[in-house]
């Protein structure tokens, strides 16, 4: 699979991007609501330019055209975004700490993001400002300042050694966790929606959200990619790294600020999306092998893929209630976590 995979690259990328699109066609025409795969198709291929003049969707109703272009295309877009961003990031994170269990939360973003979120929705500001939501651009602040506070704890004059890293986010994590729960033991009634938020949910994403996390996620993943041969080297050792004249401190930065961007990007939208930066990188490295810049790629296409399709399940499973989608990830991903401990524990025997 992996001599495979390395001698046709180009074939296997560009077949699993159109079978991206094929999901995400399938999830616009499925929900309450329901639509035919093929009028799902027509109402999208209608809009794009020159195809547009041999497509014929007259016979489908207004109404339906408004539900899958207002309000589910958004929010499948949004769901092959955030999936995309969180296995890149995690691959990432995996890399720089040479952990296989780091996930895109390591640093405590999530945490941060999820104590802005709630002092946001106790506060009472579920407004929009130029299209965005203010529990969203408060949820962003707060990942930043957690991502700003956990770097300068770790920094060890110019240095930020990972596991330094690691225990500041651990620690910084658990009390913005704790705070978050002393603000909901205080505001009962508010908790149902605090918690909700916490799950992850794509619901309400909007084409500006969607525009603004593409160019984000574009930007950052091409960063990763340009220095993937450098973290090709740091992965299997700082040390060697430094001797093969790799500025080991200037990459881990970079890639660190980089990828703390995108997360906080990402969470401020959707909520906290567990497992999917943890279990996507693993499955692309077991197929693909360990080079960073294929792992970038197909993490990026094969995460949007499965958050596509957790995100579809979330509305079709119970409906017409809607599961988060946080809920769905985890349960896909809890059992992986106890394989790979598993795993892990064998070699160790």
């Amino acid at each position: 699979m992996k001599k495979f995979i390395k001698d046709h690259f180009s074939l296997v990328f560009i077949s699993l991007i159109l079978l991206l699109v094929l999901t995400m066609i399938i999830s616009v025409a499925l929900g309450a609501s329901d639509v035919s795969i093929k009028d799902g198709a027509l109402i999208l291929l209608k809009r794009l330019p020159i195809i547009n003049n041999y497509i014929d969707d007259s016979y489908i109703k207004e109404t339906t055209k408004i539900i899958l272009l207002n309000i589910r295309m958004p929010r499948v877009l949004m769901a092959s975004l955030c999936g995309s961003i969180l296995s890149v990031v995690g691959g990432t994170f995996q890399g720089i700490f040479r952990n296989p269990m780091a996930d895109p939360y390591v640093l405590g973003l999530s945490s941060g993001a999820a104590l802005g979120a709630s002092i946001a929705i106790i506060l009472g500001l579920d407004k929009y400002i130029l299209g965005m939501g203010l529990v969203s651009i408060i949820a962003f602040i707060f990942s930043l300042i957690t991502a700003f506070v956990v770097y300068n704890l770790s920094r060890v004059g110019r240095k930020i050694p990972t596991v330094n890293l690691l225990l500041s986010g651990i620690a910084v994590s658990f009390f913005m966790s704790s705070i978050m729960s002393l603000i909901m033991i205080l505001n009962r009634d508010k908790m149902e929606k605090i918690v909700f938020w916490t799950m992850g949910s794509l619901n309400g994403a909007s084409i500006k959200e969607v525009i603004m996390l593409f160019i984000v996620g574009l930007i950052g993943t091409a960063v990763i990619i340009i220095y993937s041969k450098d973290l090709n080297i740091i992965t299997v050792g700082e040390e060697g790294a430094v001797n093969l004249g790799v500025n080991t401190e200037r990459v881990k930065t970079i890639l660190i600020v980089c990828c703390a961007l995108m997360v906080s990007f990402c969470v401020s939208f959707t909520g906290v999306i567990g497992f999917v930066g943890l279990i996507i990188p693993h499955i692309v490295r077991i197929i693909s092998g360990p080079n960073h810049k294929t792992l970038t790629l197909l993490s990026a296409v094969l995460g949007g893929i499965f958050l596509v399709i957790c995100d579809t399940l979330s509305r079709i499973v119970i409906p017409p209630t809607e599961i988060p989608v946080g809920v769905i990830t985890a349960l896909f991903g809890a059992p992986f976590f106890i394989y790979l401990l598993n795993k892990d524990k064998r070699k160790g025997l």
